[in-house]
């Protein structure tokens, strides 16, 4: 189960239903602590009473309203508040978190009694190894949380992204861009993803599986974007050691950009990307395959100095000597301008060289990376009616990714739960990724569109760059420190 936006009126059920249930909670912490019962539902001035009652600021209301800060704000004076009325307990702090304000219902209407401002009370006496661990609990939490709900740490492995991104890049990947996922799989060990660090080890428990939802959004993907996903396809990059793929949630992470959304027709002509019959827009740094003619040994440094690092020697059916280099237009442009550079021209397959890799099916539609469709992208509500070429187009789609339970495909049938059907409706948008690289990146062209539930977060800028080849500070990519990603 997937929603890919709480509806309004989901939402405003939601935070209703929540604050009704805080309300009715101050209402009997409040009558307690000796203050008017009926402040609980009064809005902003119940913060205020509760910030009197236990001790802390009054001028901590306004923090209330600051992104990021009002979390832990929040936190505070809601932990506060359990200490307040004598529930200090590991347990009754945890569950105070995980289940609030049901939690806090609870204790409310108990027999806990108000004992003080928790700012004024005793602290407990704690050893230190009581004190190091619940400063670890709380750093592991909050770093879960932020993780989970605002910014991810990214680093780029592979150069499908160059020139826009580069192998060593750190990126911050926003979640609240595109709405952050709840856990799927929430048996896992804090921090980290599919694997223990430095093993091949699941760092995952299986035996609870939950529905997955997502929560509300700044915005949805767009043309261009430049989005982290999990890599849909179960094969080796999705699979662990005892042979099974990993949960949705877990699976391996990809970096592309969008060049197509829902309802978009898709087509690729001799490397340039057509959207709905226009000329797409191309990333400023987009790269190719260029094919540099010369008669001489160009030497490293001259490729490093044109910010070129893919490149080899090759000679050409006709016998044109030179080096194969991946690299923007400009560069290209710019190498030609070399005395003993013939030219340097890119390098498209011809239409007839169909790749036997390419999605969706070679054997009906005999495309390549270069000459690619055309492709309607479907979303929600798309509707095709089914006969053997619509099968081959979105069959292999809707058998992994619309969670029907039992599908089958014979050539132009569509059999689901035993029953054939004439035409189908998808029930959830997709996309359609391309690494900036054309010529070197695995995307949609070859293993088809992601599934919104896929979707990671938006890449927002880069905090760190390192180059493997440089040598102590000279690995650190000055220039491209808190660049924003575009």
């Amino acid at each position: 189960m997937y929603l890919n936006d709480f509806s309004l009126s989901f939402t405003l059920i939601f935070v209703i239903g929540w604050y009704l249930l805080q309300s009715i909670a101050y209402y009997k912490f409040f009558e307690k602590a000796g203050q008017p019962s009926w402040i609980g539902f009064v809005p902003f001035y119940n913060y205020y009473v509760h910030l009197q009652i236990i001790g802390r600021p009054s001028w901590w209301l306004f923090l209330l309203f600051v992104p990021v800060v009002n979390f832990f704000i929040a936190l505070t004076i809601h932990l506060d508040l359990l200490k307040s009325f004598g529930r200090y307990s590991y347990k009754d702090q945890s569950l105070g978190v995980i289940f609030a304000p049901v939690y806090m219902v609870y204790i409310a209407f108990s027999s806990a009694t108000y004992e003080g401002k928790a700012t004024e009370m005793p602290k407990r006496v704690r050893t230190v190894g009581q004190e190091w661990f619940e400063a670890i609990v709380f750093a592991v939490f909050a770093a879960t949380f932020i993780r989970w709900i605002f910014m991810e740490a990214y680093v780029i492995p592979t150069p499908s992204m160059e020139r826009s991104l580069l192998v060593g890049d750190f990126l911050f990947v926003s979640k609240i861009n595109y709405g952050p996922r709840t856990p799927k799989t929430p048996l896992q060990i804090p921090l980290t993803h599919a694997k223990i660090w430095g093993t091949e080890i699941p760092s995952y428990i299986e035996a609870i599986e939950l529905p997955q939802f997502r929560l509300p959004s700044l915005g949805k993907v767009e043309r261009n974007d430049v989005v982290v996903f999990n890599y849909p396809v179960n094969d080796t990059y999705n699979r662990r050691p005892d042979g099974d793929f990993h949960p949705l949630d877990l699976k391996t992470h990809y970096i592309k950009r969008c060049v197509a959304i829902p309802g978009d027709e898709i087509e690729v002509r001799s490397g340039q990307v057509y959207l709905n019959g226009e000329k797409g827009k191309d990333p400023e740094m987009m790269q190719h395959k260029y094919f540099v003619e010369t008669d001489q040994v160009i030497r490293d440094r001259v490729f490093s100095n044109y910010n070129i690092w893919e490149y080899g020697p090759a000679v050409t059916p006709e016998g044109k000597k030179g080096y194969v280099v991946l690299t923007t237009k400009y560069e290209a442009e710019q190498l030609t301008q070399l005395e003993f550079v013939k030219s340097a021209e890119p390098m498209f397959m011809n239409k007839e060289n169909a790749e036997p890799r390419i999605f969706p099916n070679s054997r009906y539609f005999p495309w390549n990376a270069d000459n690619f469709g055309p492709l309607k992208i479907p979303g929600r509500g798309f509707t095709i009616q089914i006969d053997e070429y619509s099968l081959a187009k979105y069959g292999s789609t809707i058998q992994d990714y619309e969670n029907l339970t039992d599908v089958e495909i014979d050539e132009d049938k569509l059999i689901i739960d035993g029953q054939e059907v004439s035409e189908y409706t998808f029930t959830k948008d997709y996309y359609f990724m391309m690494g900036d690289n054309r010529h070197n990146s695995e995307d949609s062209r070859y293993w088809g569109f992601v599934p919104e539930d896929n979707v990671v977060g938006e890449a927002s800028f880069i905090w760190m760059s390192m180059d493997e080849k440089g040598s102590f500070l000279s690995k650190i990519r000055w220039s491209r420190l808190f660049n924003v990603i575009e």
